[in-house]
């Protein structure tokens, strides 16, 4: 199998955000969205990332060019996932292999998913993997519809479902493997034919169950993946998120957090084992910090600041 190639939906507005700042762009933990999105996409094997650019393009484009493998296609205007799909045709001419479409907005899906997507997607032989999730907090999210035997029949957005499938609680997290030759034969046949007059990216995988493609839905993805930001509470619930998880891999590396919920950590600070963090301590940034370290409470940390073994910075301290 030719090596998958990404696309990354990222030309959305803020309007939800109630900002000019792309939403993408939005920083938790210290960077930007989409580049959590990206990390975990070259995680999982992916070398070549097309990103779709529209609202403030330019901005986007400045913030992520200098990243290995990033290149970009445009959506001048914002006609629905699936238009923005196809804008990244001229791209990938000539292209034959999976092709992994993604949200830029979903910083906390995890690159293990995606390569067991992307298993699933040759093992099956199949032309579309659509990642599922089971969730009884299924509201704004595509449900996924089956036929009697269990096999995909479509997805269908809230607002175009019926209330026996708003009932469906196997939901689209938004993540899919196509096989790039059927994924563009499918967006060429899109219709803006549902209630938000928009071009759904979702609608591709029905199209090719109807012609006898083989489509799966991959039950496989914890719901905690599906959550994007949308609002400044989405963002602060991702940024909680990915806290603990931080928090629980330097725990577990011998790292004492005195108290969590009063420190901040950035994910790219490296910490040795039996430092202590006291409460209220900041640390942003690639900081360094040896082993045996006694740091705060009321320390800021920041930059490229190295911290030998054995060092106490002491409280109201700001290094930077």
């Amino acid at each position: 199998m030719p090596s998958p190639v990404a696309i990354v939906l990222a030309a959305g507005k803020s309007q939800r955000m109630k900002s000019s700042l792309p939403k993408v762009l939005h920083e938790v933990c210290g960077r930007p969205l989409v580049e959590y999105v990206l990390d975990a996409a070259r995680a999982a094997g992916v070398e070549r990332l097309v990103v779709v650019v529209g609202h403030e393009a330019g901005k986007v484009q400045a913030a992520l060019a200098h990243l290995p493998g990033v290149e970009f296609a445009l959506q001048a205007e914002q006609k629905g996932t699936g238009h923005a799909a196809l804008m990244c045709q001229p791209n990938l001419a000539g292209y034959d292999g999976p092709v992994l479409i993604l949200t830029g907005d979903a910083p906390l899906m995890r690159p293990a998913s995606f390569r067991g997507l992307l298993a699933e997607f040759e093992r099956e032989s199949a032309a579309c993997v659509v990642g599922t999730a089971n969730t009884k907090a299924n509201f704004g999210l595509g449900r996924i519809v089956r036929d009697a035997t269990g096999s995909f029949l479509r997805i269908v957005e809230q607002k175009d479902a019926s209330p026996a499938e708003q009932a469906i609680e196997e939901v689209n997290v938004g993540c899919y493997v196509f096989d790039a030759r059927s994924l563009f034969s499918a967006l060429e046949q899109l219709r803006p034919d549902n209630k938000q007059g928009e071009y759904y990216l979702t609608d591709c995988a029905a199209i090719l169950s109807r012609r006898g493609a083989r489509v799966v839905a991959s039950c496989t993805l914890d719901i905690s993946e599906a959550l994007g930001v949308n609002t400044r509470k989405e963002l602060v619930e991702v940024h909680r998120a990915l806290q603990r998880e931080y928090f629980d891999q330097l725990l577990a590396a011998g790292v004492t957090i005195v108290e969590p919920a009063q420190t901040y950590i950035d994910p790219r600070a490296q910490i040795g084992s039996d430092t202590i963090i006291y409460p209220f301590t900041t640390i942003t940034g690639p900081v360094k910090i040896g082993a045996g370290c006694r740091i705060g409470p009321h320390a800021v940390l920041g930059g490229a600041v190295q911290i030998a073994d054995g060092v106490q910075v002491g409280p109201f301290t700001a290094l930077n």
